[in-house]
């Protein structure tokens, strides 16, 4: 199959084959690549995969780095009274990645920690292979709590968290180089948590310009969690003498090593990852310049099968070039139909088999999937019960799927799934609610693929890009969404689906009472009324969302736009 993923090469000699192609080292906390290597904890990790993805699609000459994570981020379970529980996964590593010879060391708190590495390929569809290494601290000879520092994925304290960016950056730095990558043009720092390895080339350099010449920085939230920021005092007893004095000025705030400041001091080219996110990074960051590339998602990977099937039949080459899928507008409106129901049909077997939702085939199905935290409100469309049971009543029967996970440490995240889990037996029967548990990428492209509308409700401007709508869009699911992120760009009133709330938000924070009637006034008048009324034009729109939408929101025309602004100018 095109864009297939090879596993368990079993041979190293593979690696001395590629030493001295790489130009881009793409550093990033977390790379979601295959749904059966779980070290990724949502959007950040599956973009940066899907960015790997495009590159070997597109013969980009790139490796990825992360670290190993070999417990994931976590093992969602959900009790009968919504309180989630985190347990450690366990997967098989060397089933799926080969642990390589090559060793390395970073210095924390004065003392020498030992790295390995592992090592996974990804052939694109011309058979174009990109290296991706996970670094791993679990080896002999550490001290015990250095051992556990490449375990969970953002877990433990910020010790831990300071620890674990030291492997990131400055250890993925000394790997790649202990694996002979010598020619390396361009460091691509995914997120400020990759921000420490500038220093390391500082160290190498000696020159601040040298420096900025080699690094991009690619910023993706505007919400000060997504800043990762750590005391100056322990920051310095972490890090040691590679934490240059003449520069602490410049990358530090309050007092605090700010990794967004530090990457973005060392970085010749810094974007957020949609248009309004640009606007609002260098309102946080001002005397910076900030460009912006909207992201992507790789299209042949979030395709469900039966529309793989019909774009195979009726747009041959969609596969290795993304933009052909404009021609969808010839698509017939009957085989879009059917397509949908196949992938409608698996998602309602799913959730009725693991979870007894008694979910109908044709009721109009609303998805909603993604990191569960207050600032996405994913209760706004349930926060009036009585109104949504009256719609459902009087336009059509709805059924609602949810999924995600809240970071453990997230106590407004996790009270909102408990919210939900209340809600949900309040109203169950009136409308049906299901939650799927464990969210991760096989479960995300089956929902975005099968829900009938796909729904995001961020409070502006929290809402660096969002991707989930754009695999939606994939299978001609129309999003339904506050206007922020992506879907300012990607937006056409009733063509691509809908917007929750005023039209103009320049500078205008969400309202949570205007959105929650805008919503519903929006469901029951015109959304629902057209699915179960107008299935010519709900297909219509459908088709709009493939044509318009998934031909331009693709990690293809995304890896380009970094190829011509970023790695080679």
């Amino acid at each position: 199959m095109d864009g297939k993923i090879t596993r368990n090469i079993g041979k190293t000699k593979s690696i001395t084959s590629l030493k001295g192609k790489p130009k881009i080292a793409y550093l990033s906390m977390e790379i979601g690549i295959d749904e059966h290597i779980p070290t990724y904890s949502g959007g950040l990790g599956i973009l940066a995969g899907d960015t790997i993805k495009s590159c070997a699609d597109l013969n980009v000459p790139i490796v990825g780095v992360t670290l190993l994570c070999e417990n994931g981020y976590f093992y969602q379970k959900i009790d009968e009274n919504g309180n989630q529980i985190e347990l450690p996964i366990q997967f098989a590593i060397s089933d799926l990645l080969e642990l390589l010879p090559s060793t390395t060391s970073v210095t924390i708190e004065g003392r020498e920690v030992k790295l390995r590495v592992w090592y996974y390929q990804f052939k694109g569809i011309n058979g174009y292979v990109v290296p991706v290494f996970f670094l791993d601290s679990n080896i002999e000879g550490n001290d015990v709590w250095d051992r556990e520092l490449t375990k969970h994925l953002y877990g433990g304290d910020n010790k831990y968290r300071l620890a674990q960016e030291i492997i990131l950056g400055i250890g993925g730095i000394r790997m790649l180089q202990a694996l002979g990558y010598k020619t390396i043009d361009k460091y691509h720092m995914n997120e400020g948590h990759a921000a420490l390895g500038t220093l390391e080339l500082y160290r190498q350099l000696n020159d601040v310009e040298k420096v900025r010449k080699q690094c991009v920085f690619t910023t993706h939230t505007p919400v000060a969690a997504g800043h990762d920021q750590f005391e100056l005092s322990y920051a310095k007893s972490m890090l040691g003498d590679i934490l240059p004095e003449g520069i602490l000025d410049d990358i530090t705030f309050e007092n605090k090593l700010n990794m967004t400041r530090l990457a973005l001091f060392f970085s010749h080219y810094v974007n957020g990852v949609a248009k309004k996110h640009g606007e609002v990074s260098r309102l946080m960051f001002p005397g910076y310049s900030i460009d912006s590339i909207t992201n992507g998602v790789h299209t042949s990977t979030w395709v469900s099968e039966p529309f793989q099937k019909l774009f195979d039949k009726q747009i041959p080459g969609w596969r290795s070039d993304s933009y052909m899928l404009r021609s969808a507008f010839s698509l017939d409106k009957d085989e879009i139909w059917n397509a949908h129901m196949d992938a409608k049909k698996k998602l309602i077997n799913f959730v009725n088999e693991r979870y007894n939702a008694g979910m109908n085939y044709n009721d109009f199905t609303i998805g909603f999937a993604r990191r569960q935290t207050a600032y996405k409100r994913p209760d706004l469309l349930i926060s009036d019960p009585n109104r949504l049971t009256q719609i459902a009543e009087k336009a059509g029967p709805i059924q609602i799927i949810y999924a995600g996970k809240a970071h453990p440490k997230d106590g407004s995240g996790r009270d909102v799934i408990k919210k939900i889990f209340e809600i949900m037996k309040t109203i169950q029967g009136k409308v049906k609610i299901t939650y799927i548990q464990n969210y991760d990428m096989m479960i995300g492209k089956m929902m975005t693929a099968g829900t009938d509308i796909w729904l995001n409700t961020p409070r502006r401007p929290r809402e660096a890009s969002g991707t989930s709508g754009m695999k939606a869009a994939h299978n001609g699911v129309p999003q339904f969404s506050t206007l922020d992120g992506w879907w300012l760009e990607g937006h056409i009133e009733n063509i691509t689906g809908w917007a929750i709330g005023p039209e103009k938000t320049e500078d205008e924070e969400s309202d949570d009472e205007k959105d929650r009637n805008d919503l519903y006034n929006k469901l029951e008048t015109w959304i629902i009324p057209k699915f179960y009324g107008d299935r010519d034009n709900w297909v219509r729109t459908m088709r709009s969302c493939i044509a318009i939408n998934a031909s331009f929101f693709n990690t293809d025309r995304m890896v380009q736009q970094y190829v011509l602004n970023a790695y080679f100018r």
